[in-house]
């Protein structure tokens, strides 16, 4: 099946000829504008997809969904769990331990937090597969500790740490600081900077004992079945609670740096999407720069009785053609560039002696992508309406020349 006239001619166009080189090679550039813009689109918004859903699954792996505090201080985790018995939504809870505190050694000393959690708490779980040296069961008087705390402190598995509370407690000569010496059993790495460099891991008892709080915890850690529900069970659990309790979720805890991230995105968009629009607007220069060349064409169809119409689809089916090939260039380049990046990224830093992102200043120590079907769509429509946009004045040109002015001259 042959294509349509309209068609044919316009791939007629975009061969290369002697006398129209200059165009071929203009018509090359608008390829491969298109086709780099869509590719720097698509590779930026899954690396920015991919930061997103590392930071989310980084921050979810070592914190709670919703956290339950009390404005008192302190509470008994019965008092909250026997209430919140008949959410379904809920799929664990487990009471925790948290304070800050300052840590040394024989070496330094540094600022920490210190997390005191039961046995069966998920993130225990997950930084038993991060760990780097120690043992895998957190027994008392033993902390696991991150990896850049402990370069800080200059320490190793079982050396032995000093933790101080800044809480004091009465004594018959005024108020004295807590002290409690343990036993580094464990060394890990999150993969997150705020966790390595701060984070100290206790069973839930040892804390409690530290703080002198008895069966008494500081939070109650809440994970739910669908994390995007979490604002919405949070507010169920605070209405169940009442009283002096109340809730925080992950959305809330972590708002500013999502809503950073969010922002960043959309104008990374916006910015990229200028590089997609330049390339395709230079098929306006092209389509001009053809349709001069081939103004005695032009005018000898419309003498044989061609519409404006179909010398306007010729033209138009040009600037797409243009812009459809550097699109799917540029879509097929931007899809194996996204899937490769991590790959493509440790070869750079192997090669060049750089880090692309240091961990002391980034939360992400890798470089993550997440290709998104939705993302790449959209960019793909927006590069083909910018081409059907750019051609759409130079066809209308074309298609508008006096055959009888042309070739008079000719």
């Amino acid at each position: 099946m042959r294509p349509p006239f309209e068609l044919f001619l316009s791939l007629r166009h975009l061969k290369s000829k002697k006398r129209e080189r200059f165009i071929s090679i203009a018509t090359f550039i608008c390829f491969l504008g298109v086709s780099l813009g869509v590719m720097a689109l698509i590779v930026v918004l899954s690396v920015m997809n991919g930061f997103q859903e590392a930071i989310k699954e980084k921050i979810l792996a070592l914190s709670a969904h919703v956290l339950v505090l009390n404005h008192q201080g302190p509470f008994l985790p019965e008092e909250a769990s026997e209430k919140l018995k008949g959410l379904k939504e809920i799929s664990s809870l487990s009471p925790m331990v948290l304070t800050q505190l300052m840590v040394s050694s024989d070496y330094a000393s540094s600022g920490a937090v210190l997390r005191g959690i039961t046995r069966e708490a998920p993130e225990l779980s997950y930084l038993q597969e991060k760990l780097l040296d120690g043992e895998r069961n957190l027994k008392s008087g033993e902390v696991w500790i991150g990896v850049e705390l402990s370069k800080i402190l200059g320490v190793r598995v079982g050396d032995r740490l000093r933790l101080v509370s800044p809480s004091g407690r009465f004594h018959p000569f005024g108020m004295i600081p807590r002290v409690k010496d343990v036993v580094i059993s464990g060394i890990f790495q999150a993969g997150m900077y705020d966790y390595d460099v701060a984070l100290i891991l206790a069973p839930l008892e040892d804390a409690q004992s530290f703080l002198s709080l008895g069966n008494k915890v500081t939070h109650l850690a809440i994970r739910v079945k669908d994390i995007y529900q979490a604002h919405t069970v949070s507010k169920q659990i605070q209405r169940l609670l009442g009283g002096f309790f109340f809730t925080r979720d992950w959305m809330e805890m972590n708002k500013n740096l999502f809503y950073a991230l969010r922002m960043e995105r959309r104008v990374m968009f916006i910015l990229l999407s200028l590089i997609v629009a330049v390339g395709a607007f230079n098929i306006i220069g092209v389509l001009m720069m053809s349709v001069m060349e081939r103004r005695r064409e032009i005018a000898i169809l419309r003498s044989m009785g061609a519409q404006k119409k179909t010398i306007l689809k010729i033209f138009l089916y040009q600037g797409l053609l243009i812009g459809t090939i550097g699109t799917f260039i540029g879509t097929l380049g931007g899809i194996i560039l996204s899937l490769n990046i991590s790959r493509i990224a440790n070869m750079l830093e192997t090669l060049f002696g750089l880090k692309f992102l240091p961990p002391d200043v980034y939360y992400i120590t890798e470089v993550p992508s997440k290709l998104d079907l939705t993302d790449t769509v959209a960019i793909v429509v927006l590069a083909l309406s910018l081409s059907l946009l750019s051609s759409l004045y130079p066809a209308w040109k074309a298609s508008n020349l006096d055959p009888v002015e042309v070739l008079r001259y000719e």
